[in-house]
């Protein structure tokens, strides 16, 4: 089993920053690939960010290129998720995911509300 424990949201006004954290527990293999997803109300939920747990590799949705940064720590399984320059379509719940060998892992969100 993987546990994911999420912290960070808020409300932000417009342009503003927020950090999120997402650290996993429990039986983590390598590789694995650790990010951030999001759901807005009635829509579905959408990758926002990934890195593996091996070499460089992120991944970023359009929406967020050059405004959101993912980086990840490792030795403590955690990863973040620097949002900059906020906008109001960015209010999410937001998800940590980490996808490895067994299976799929979801936390269980933190809302992100940007104000106009």
């Amino acid at each position: 089993q993987v546990q994911l424990v999420e912290s960070g949201g808020g409300l932000v006004q417009a342009g503003g920053s927020l950090r999120l954290s997402c650290t996993a527990s429990g039986s983590i293999f390598n590789p694995n690939v650790m990010g951030w997803y999001r759901q807005a109300p009635g829509k579905e939920r959408e990758l926002v960010a990934t890195t593996a747990s091996v070499g460089t590799t992120t991944n970023y949705a359009d929406s967020v290129k050059g405004r959101f940064f993912i980086s990840r720590d490792r030795a403590r399984n955690t990863v973040y998720l620097q949002m900059n320059s906020l906008k109001p379509e960015d209010t999410a719940i937001y998800y940590c995911s980490l996808r490895q060998i067994s299976g799929a892992y979801w936390g269980q969100g933190t809302q992100v509300t940007v104000s106009s």
